[in-house]
């Protein structure tokens, strides 16, 4: 089995230095309070990038296997917040957008399918406690 472990440690007011297995240290702090001109993340935020990275990055390895490259792919996500504490995400959408002059429609449906349902543990993790919806976008050039 596998284990992850971070170290995250107070460094002043509401702000929190923390790394990750590799090493690679960044600042969260609490988008709330005035944290000054420090560069951070909110943790929630960080959630949500974790999900569209996690995916997005096997939609590209699936893609160059199938030999489906894009020339630009992004992706956003929008999620809804509960009303009362303790607040969580509990209604998320994922906007996959590909940008190429020969889009290949099946095969990028194929590596977001996979993604969403086989590979990307985030997403999994997500569907526990959130309802998840999924759209493609396809753009030509």
């Amino acid at each position: 089995m596998v284990k992850n472990v971070v170290s995250t440690k107070w460094t002043q007011k509401s702000q929190f230095e923390t790394d990750n297995p590799s090493g690679n240290k960044f600042i969260m702090f609490d988008k709330s309070q005035d944290n000054g001109d420090v560069f951070g993340f909110a943790p929630k935020a960080l959630m949500l990038s974790s999900l569209a990275g996690c995916s997005g990055l096997d939609v590209v390895s699936l893609l160059t296997k199938m030999q489906a490259e894009v020339e630009d792919f992004n992706i956003e996500v929008t999620a809804e917040l509960t009303e009362e504490h303790p607040k969580f995400y509990n209604k998320v959408k994922v906007d996959y957008h590909f940008t190429d002059a020969e889009l290949q429609p099946k095969k990028i449906q194929k590596a977001v399918n996979l993604s969403v349902t086989k590979y990307c543990g985030v997403m999994e993790m997500f569907r526990q406690f959130a309802e998840v919806e999924i759209e493609i976008h396809l753009h030509n050039l």
